[in-house]
């Protein structure tokens, strides 16, 4: 079984724009609190992803490529509105960073994303990172497809 643990963060400022960045395309066959099943194209290549229950950092996580026209159709399966994004992917003292920038109705929002290998996990923190939202379920891509980030009434600070 694959766990993941990760740490989601806002982003401020722009220095983190310095790395190129691929679209992704993502919808949700299911998001179940228990359980999310995701299908994603990341610019040529695409995936299907279950992910389990979040207990602190850490869940399950299951992840395959799969065809990208098998992908195309997952999308229009999808439980609600797409989730479209631009990832960045920074290496920093050895450690990978995702930032997404969102596009759409969550447009204004970037986090940054830090998967670890354990949940206390030491590690260097970039000038542009903000306040830590990983246990905020506001910010999983699964909410913000159907509560989107420009339909909050108190939107943070960036």
């Amino acid at each position: 079984m694959g766990i993941e643990i990760e740490r989601k963060f806002l982003v401020t400022g722009a220095a983190w724009r310095q790395a190129a960045g691929v679209r992704l395309s993502q919808g949700y066959l299911n998001r179940n609190k228990e359980r999310t099943v995701r299908v994603r194209i990341a610019g040529e290549k695409a995936f299907l992803t279950i992910k389990g229950i979040s207990v602190g950092a850490s869940r399950a996580e299951f992840e395959y490529e799969i065809p990208a026209s098998d992908a195309e159709h997952l999308l229009k399966l999808s439980d609600g509105p797409l989730i479209e994004k631009v990832r960045r992917v920074i290496e920093i003292e050895g450690a990978t960073w995702e930032v997404d920038e969102f596009l759409g109705e969550n447009v204004g929002l970037v986090v940054a994303e830090i998967e670890l290998q354990t949940e206390d996990q030491a590690f260097a923190k970039p000038e542009w990172l903000g306040e830590e939202v990983t246990h905020d379920s506001r910010y999983f891509n699964s909410s913000l497809a159907t509560h989107p980030f420009t339909r909050w009434h108190a939107k943070p600070a960036a």
